[in-house]
C-alpha cells in the first residue's frame, strides 16, 4: 500500500539513536557467511503469483533488494541498522545444502516465504518438513529443489513441526505437479494436538488475529528504507492460498520408546519422553515441546547425518512469549526446560542444527552454546518477571526495570530483540502469571478509550491545548509521551456527543502519525515498526480490508462439528438471543458421508438458550426434543461454512430448492431463528482510531 502523503523525515534525536546503535552492537561475527553457507541455487523468477489471479504477487524476491545497496552499519537514518541487518541476512534466498552425511542429504528452501522448507530423501520418496505458508510459495520452492537437483522423487511424507500456519499452509502446493491429486500413500506426522490448535487459532480468534496481523507484518506495507524491512524472523508472511492435508500419523499419542527397545544406531543415549520413528527408512528421534513456541510443537533428531531440527524453538532472534497479533500467552519456563532437554539429549552429538526460520550452526560446541544462551534467555525472562512480581511490580513496570539482558547475552547477535522485544515479553510473562489486573483497585474498573479520552480532553483544557502538548512532546523527543496523548484527541472524536473541531482532529492525526513514525524508524523489533507504520499509514490514508492470505476449505474440511458450533457460538448475539429467546431451542444435526466417521454420519446437538449456543455430540437427550433435524452431506455443510456471512442465506436458498441435499424435519422455522442471532462483524476494524458510536448511526 502506497501513502499519497509527503514521506515524514526522521528526526535528529531519532537519527543519532540509530546511529549510536551501531557503537553497542554485538562483535562481527560469521552469520554473514553462515546464510550463503551450501547455497547452490537462487531463484530463477522474480516474484511468485497467485494461481488463480495472476496478477496478484504473493511473494516478491525483489522487494528487498535495497537492504543489499548499503551496508548494516551504515543504514539510513530511518531504520535501525541491527534491524537493518537482520533483514539483510532473512532475505537470502534460494536452495541451500544443510548436510551431506551418513547417506542422507538434507536441504533447506529460505527466503520463499516467512519459514524454512526442509527437504531430504526417505527410502521410497522425498521427506517434505514445513511447507511454508501458501500453496504457492510451496509449489515454488519445490520446483526450485527438483530444478536445481534433478531428483524427480515422490513427496512420500510431510512433517509439520508445529501448528502455525506459516509451517502447513503450503501443504497442497506440493501436489500441483499431481494435478492437486494427494497420493493416498502420503504420510503426514505432526504432534499431538496439531490439528485442534492449527484450526482453533483460525476459528476462535482468527478475524481479530488477521486483522492485527496485517500491523504485525505489514505484507502490504510499501518495503523500503521509510517502510517496512522485515519481521526479524524472516520478511513477511506470503499472501496466498492457505491449504491443510491433515496428519495421519501424530507423535504423541502413544507411550515413548522404552529403553529396552533404543538401538545403538540412534547414536544418542536413551531418555525418557522420547519417541524414535523410522519415517520413510529414516531413523527420527522426537521430542515433544507443548506450550513452547506453539501449543504443539516438536523438535528431532535425525541420527544418520547427526543432524537436529529445532522446529521454531530456537531462532536467531528473541522470540515472542506473547505476539503482538495476539495469542495464548506462551510459557518461558517450559520454554527454557524443553531446552535445557535438548542440549543434554541431542547437542552433543549433533554435526549441525537447523530451524523452520533463518540458518543453521554448525559444530557441537557452537550447537550447545547457541542453544545455552536461547535456554538462558527464556529462563531470564520468566524468572525475572516473577522476581519482580513478587516485589509488587506491575508488567509495565517491569519492562520499563529490566530493559537489557546480562552481558554475556546481550553480546549475542541471536538474542537481540528483532521479533520479540524484552518489553512486551516481560509484560506477556506477567500476564500469563497474574493476569491483565495489576491489583490496584483505580484500574479496576476503568473508562473504555473514547469517554476516558473525553474525560481527559475535558480535565486538559481541551482538545486544541491537548494537540499543543503533544507538540511540545514531539519536539522534545517525548515520542511515548506524545503518543499518548494524541490518541486521546484522536479516541475523543469518537463520542459523537462531544465532537472534536474537525480542523483539530486532522492536526492530531497527522502529528500521531508523524509521531508513531518515529517510533517506527527507531524500532529494533520487526514487528513494533511494522506496527507503528502500518499505524501512520492508517491516521494518514484510512483503512482498507488487506488480507495476508486467502483460503480455507482445508481448514474446513479438517473441522469435526465442535469445532464448527463453536466457531458459531461466538458468532451469535448473546444479549439479543438472551433477551428474546426464552425458550431453548434444540437442533439435532446429521452430517452424513463424512470421511471423518468413515463415510458414516456424524451427529451432533445444539441448543440455543440464555444466549448460549451450546453444543454436543450425539443425541443429548437431557437437551429435550429437538425443534427441527437437520440432515446434510459433509460436502454441503462445507459449502455453507464457507459461506461465512452468507450462510444463513444460502441455507435458506438451499432448503427452498428442495433438492439441494438438505431436509428439515420437524419445525422449520427453528434453524432461521437460530441463525438469525449470528453477527459478522467488520474484519477490518479500526485500530488507530474509534470505532464509530452505533448510538449515533
Amino acid at each position: 500500500m502506497t501513502s499519497t502523503a509527503e514521506p515524514i523525515q526522521p528526526t535528529p534525536y531519532i537519527a543519532a539513536r540509530n546511529r549510536a546503535a551501531v557503537a553497542s552492537a554485538p562483535s562481527p561475527n560469521s552469520d554473514f557467511e553462515d546464510t550463503s553457507r551450501g547455497l547452490i541455487a537462487v531463484p530463477d523468477v522474480s516474484v511468485i503469483v497467485s494461481r488463480t489471479d495472476p496478477a496478484k504477487v504473493v511473494w516478491d524476491f525483489t522487494a528487498y533488494e535495497f537492504l543489499s545497496d548499503t551496508e548494516w552499519n551504515q543504514a539510513p537514518p530511518t531504520a535501525n541498522p541491527l534491524l537493518w541487518r537482520q533483514g539483510q541476512l532473512a532475505a537470502q534466498a534460494g536452495l541451500f545444502q544443510v548436510i551431506s552425511a551418513g547417506g542422507r542429504t538434507i536441504y533447506q528452501v529460505r527466503g520463499y516465504d516467512l519459514s524454512n522448507m526442509t527437504i531430504l530423501n526417505g527410502d521410497t520418496g522425498l521427506i517434505v518438513i514445513d511447507p511454508l505458508a501458501c500453496y504457492e510459495t510451496a509449489q515454488a520452492a519445490l520446483a526450485l529443489y527438483r530444478k536445481t537437483t534433478g531428483d524427480r522423487s515422490p513427496i512420500s511424507t510431510l512433517i509439520y513441526t508445529h501448528s502455525h500456519v506459516d509451517h502447513f499452509g503450503g501443504s497442497r502446493g506440493l501436489f500441483a505437479e499431481l494435478g492437486d491429486q494427494v497420493p493416498a500413500t502420503l504420510k503426514v506426522y505432526a504432534p499431538t494436538g496439531f490439528l485442534e490448535h492449527a484450526i482453533s487459532e483460525n476459528v476462535y480468534a482468527g478475524p481479530a488475529m488477521a486483522r492485527r496481523a496485517e500491523y504485525m507484518y505489514a505484507a502490504a506495507l510499501d518495503k523500503g528504507p521509510g517502510g517496512q524491512i522485515g519481521t526479524g524472523l524472516g520478511q513477511t508472511v506470503s499472501t496466498g492460498e492457505v491449504t491443510l492435508i491433515a496428519p495421519t500419523d501424530t507423535i504423541g499419542d502413544g507411550p515413548a520408546t522404552p529403553q529396552r527397545e533404543w538401538t545403538s544406531g540412534y547414536v544418542i543415549p536413551w531418555r525418557q519422553g522420547l519417541y524414535a520413528r523410522a519415517v520413510d527408512g529414516v531413523p527420527m528421534i522426537f521430542q515433544l515441546t507443548p506450550g513452547t513456541e506453539a501449543p504443539a510443537e516438536m523438535n528431532f533428531y535425525f541420527p544418520e547425518p547427526r543432524a537436529l531440527c529445532m522446529a521454531e524453538n530456537a531462532t536467531h532472534n528473541l522470540h515472542n512469549i506473547l505476539s503482538i497479533r495476539g495469542a495464548q500467552v506462551r510459557d518461558a519456563h517450559v520454554w527454557s526446560t524443553y531446552l535445557t532437554e535438548a542440549i543434554q539429549a541431542f547437542a552433543p552429538y549433533s554435526d549441525v542444527e537447523f530451524a523452520s526460520h533463518h540458518w543453521p550452526h554448525w559444530v557441537s560446541e557452537n550447537i550447545v552454546g547457541f542453544l545455552s544462551n536461547q535456554r538462558d534467555m527464556y529462563g531470564y525472562l520468566n524468572d525475572q518477571t516473577l522476581r519482580m512480581i513478587d516485589a509488587g511490580y506491575t508488567g509495565i513496570e517491569i519492562a520499563e526495570k529490566l530493559q537489557a539482558l546480562p552481558p554475556n547475552l546481550a553480546a549475542q547477535w541471536y538474542t537481540q530483540g528483532y521479533y520479540g522485544s524484552l518489553s512486551h515479553n516481560f509484560k506477556a510473562v506477567y500476564q500469563r502469571y497474574m493476569g491483565w489486573y495489576d491489583g490496584n483497585p483505580a484500574n479496576l474498573w476503568k473508562l473504555p478509550p473514547t469517554p476516558a479520552a473525553v474525560n481527559y480532553l475535558r480535565a486538559m483544557g481541551g482538545a486544541a491545548t491537548v494537540v499543543e502538548l503533544a507538540q511540545q512532546a514531539y519536539d522534545t523527543n517525548d515520542y511515548r509521551w506524545a503518543a499518548e496523548l494524541l490518541n486521546h484527541v484522536v479516541f475523543a472524536a469518537g463520542d459523537a456527543g462531544a465532537p472534536v473541531p474537525a480542523d483539530v482532529l486532522t492536526q492530531a492525526k497527522a502529528l500521531q502519525a508523524q509521531t508513531l513514525t518515529q517510533l517506527g524508524y527507531g524500532a529494533e523489533n520487526g514487528t513494533w515498526r511494522n506496527a507503528y507504520l502500518t499505524g501512520a499509514w492508517e491516521l494518514q490514508m484510512g483503512h482498507a480490508q488487506r488480507p495476508t492470505s486467502t483460503g480455507a476449505s482445508d481448514l474446513v474440511r479438517s473441522m469435526d462439528l465442535s469445532l464448527f458450533f463453536a466457531a458459531m457460538a461466538k458468532s451469535i448475539d448473546g444479549p439479543t438471543a438472551g433477551a428474546r429467546q426464552l425458550a431453548p431451542i434444540v437442533l439435532r444435526w446429521n452430517v452424513t458421508d463424512d470421511p471423518a466417521q468413515g463415510g458414516g454420519t456424524d451427529v451432533g446437538t445444539t441448543v440455543l438458550r440464555n444466549g448460549v449456543l451450546v453444543y454436543a455430540d450425539g443425541t443429548y437427550e437431557l437437551a429435550g426434543e429437538p425443534a427441527a433435524t437437520i440432515t446434510m452431506t459433509r460436502d454441503t455443510f462445507n459449502g455453507l461454512v464457507l459461506a461465512g456471512m452468507d450462510f444463513k442465506a444460502n441455507f435458506d436458498a438451499a432448503v427452498n430448492k428442495g433438492d439441494s441435499g438438505i431436509q428439515i424435519t420437524g419445525d422449520p422455522t427453528a434453524p432461521d431463528t437460530v441463525f438469525g442471532y449470528l453477527t459478522f462483524p467488520d474484519p477490518v476494524f479500526p485500530l488507530v482510531t474509534p470505532r464509530p458510536d452505533p448510538a449515533h448511526n
